[in-house]
């Protein structure tokens, strides 16, 4: 027989793990933020038992780290750690934008292009969260046309331990005119330019995390 206090905690669970995953990654925390048991068990109002099977998680997805005391924090990346996820995101983006292409329809492009308007409109209010999720957005979309399940769920990981690294680069940019490499991405899908549609987004995942890194 089910033990009942697992059916009622596993859902809270998730719904804890969930929100938790989607603040880290769209940047609503910032690099190197606490997080306790007792304070998110009171945000959520759960039990502190589904807010550790959440953080479990988050650390074993390196969204978060844990200390040997046991404390929680987001991640602070160095450097090096900053650079190697970018390269991650460049050769993993740039092989699901291509298996895309083929599947790149007008409907696509349109949509694709009314997201990169939410894009500009976050840069120009230097909305870093919302900029941060937008872009996403942008990406994972052209990405499902891919239909490279596993290669996608990879990429996402990356994109969780990056995004309070992302708050702290965008929140930098201040109208800075990003969504230029998104035009590019745009012109090459209408045109079936594989060789510049893998450029433009090589570019457009690497450029702002590099110079983060210098």
């Amino acid at each position: 027989m089910a033990d009942p206090k697992s059916d009622i905690s596993a859902p809270q669970h998730d719904q804890v793990y969930r929100t938790l995953r989607s603040q880290i990654m769209y940047g609503e925390m910032q690099p190197g933020q606490a997080l306790t048991i007792r304070g998110l068990a009171t945000d959520h109002q759960v039990s502190m038992t589904p807010v550790r099977e959440a953080l479990r998680r988050l650390v074993a997805e390196g969204a978060l780290t844990a200390s040997v005391s046991g404390r929680v924090r987001t991640p602070e990346l160095s450097n090096d750690r900053i650079e190697e996820l970018a390269s991650l995101r460049a050769l993993i983006e740039v092989e699901l934008a291509s298996r895309a292409l083929p599947r790149a329809h007008l409907a696509l492009i349109d949509r694709l292009t009314a997201i990169n308007g939410g894009v500009a409109v976050a840069v120009a209010q230097s909305d870093a969260v919302g900029y941060i999720r937008a872009n996403l957005d942008f990406h994972r979309t052209l990405y499902l046309r891919a239909q490279a399940p596993a290669m996608l769920a990879t990429l996402e990981t990356v994109w969780l331990q990056l995004g309070p690294t992302m708050r702290a680069l965008y929140g930098r940019m201040r109208g800075s005119g990003q969504p230029q490499n998104h035009r590019l991405i745009l012109a090459a899908l209408r045109a079936g330019d594989e060789p510049g549609l893998r450029v433009a987004v090589r570019a457009d995942v690497t450029q702002g995390l590099r110079m983060l890194a210098r």
